[in-house]
């Protein structure tokens, strides 16, 4: 059963906002609000010399990376879900980390998180639609050694950044409404359609692909971090993050050749990394490469989440050296034996996931939501 998409059809005629073109086909407008969502509480960290908090500040930024290319009367459901599920994964990380990240806290959390968001994802129709941001938030907070007088302090600039990033992500509608055709306002052939049109799904939570990709998460995260951990490689949360980004997001086929794209976006991205970083460049040179993989990122990830991962991954990467550097080396070949580890798993469950599929014989439950997020891969490119 297929939820019904709020302001299909002639609704677009009743909302002059949603005819609007968007910067450009480049996403111009959309890259700059990602860019400024990063670099403003990045650079004021800087000032203050509190660049220990990085990784609080870009978490909270992210919440610009959700609502790409919706009417803003649908956009304010999906960047306010976003922010506030990045939140949840930002304090709840933070705390782990204040009580010395204990595995048997942070493990249950995690796999909550893992499934939780698979299905919130489907359920809101979020692009981009895996938890992958959502893990990233909750293991890197939870890896950065934190003091307990300073937990309100660190979500607090994450509460405030992912408000500036929510104030920015919406600030189009005033654009639009100050650009109108009538020739006053922003030059208004500046702007296109923002096509897509996420609704409310509340058959995802009885989907049965649903619950197979939330269960292929759990599984591999399981599985990834577990080996990881048993062979001491550097932080078991890298591992993972590959096994997210490999696993497709629920009710898209579970294709081969996909998944390897992701899995080279991402050992490709940590070669980026090294290249950008083997000459420890300055903190301000950090954030300018955090930026621009942040504005990359925002224009790829609804198009190609394979080449998104070529700039997803020198941004996390860079984010974590500018909050705790440590040697390059160990720091790139930790990352791709990860990755390779990470990546393994998932391409293995993917293959598992296909053979449940044609056995179980899903039907047609899933055939709305491959066609839906086929849809959104057409739709987000403003």
């Amino acid at each position: 059963m297929r939820a019904s998409a709020p302001g299909a059809g002639g609704d677009a005629a009743a909302h002059p906002e949603t005819r609007r073109p968007v910067l450009s086909t480049l996403s111009v407008e959309v890259g700059l609000r990602a860019a400024l969502a990063v670099a403003v509480p990045l650079v004021i960290l800087l000032v203050v010399q509190r660049l220990d908090l990085a990784a609080y500040a870009t978490f909270g930024a992210m919440t610009a990376l959700y609502g790409r290319n919706e009417p803003y009367r649908l956009r304010i459901r999906s960047v306010t879900v976003g922010a506030v599920v990045l939140l949840l994964c930002i304090a709840l990380g933070t705390v782990v980390a204040a009580l010395g990240e204990p595995l048997w806290l942070l493990v249950p959390l995690l796999l909550l998180v893992v499934a939780g968001g698979t299905v919130l994802a489907s359920t809101f129709q979020l692009l981009p639609a895996q938890p992958l941001f959502f893990v990233f938030a909750l293991l890197v907070c939870a890896a950065v050694p934190t003091p307990a007088d300073e937990i309100l302090l660190r979500v607090g600039l994450a509460a405030a950044t992912a408000a500036f990033s929510w104030l920015l992500t919406m600030s189009g509608w005033v654009l639009r409404r100050t650009g109108r055709a009538d020739g006053g306002g922003i030059a208004p052939f500046l702007y296109k359609e923002l096509r897509r049109r996420p609704g409310i799904d509340r058959s995802a939570v009885r989907d049965p692909r649903v619950w197979l990709t939330a269960a292929q998460n759990v599984l591999g995260v399981l599985i990834a971090g577990g080996i990881a951990l048993a062979f001491g490689l550097g932080h078991a949360y890298w591992a993972v993050v590959s096994l997210v980004a490999v696993i497709p997001p629920a009710r898209a086929a579970h294709s081969i050749s996909r998944s390897v794209h992701r899995i080279a976006g991402t050992i490709v991205g940590v070669g980026v990394t090294a290249l950008l970083l083997f000459w420890a460049p300055p903190p301000l040179v950090v954030i300018v490469v955090i930026v621009v993989c942040q504005v990359v990122t925002e224009t790829l990830v609804g198009r190609h989440y394979g080449l998104a991962l070529v700039f997803i991954t020198p941004m996390a990467l860079s984010v974590s050296y500018l909050a705790s550097p440590v040697p390059l080396t160990g720091l790139v070949v930790d990352r791709v034996l990860e990755t390779v580890l990470g990546a393994t798993v998932g391409i293995l469950l993917v293959l598992v996931a296909r053979g449940v599929e044609r056995r179980a014989a899903f039907g047609d439950v899933g055939d709305s939501g491959d066609q839906r997020a086929s849809g959104d891969q057409r739709a987000s490119g403003g």
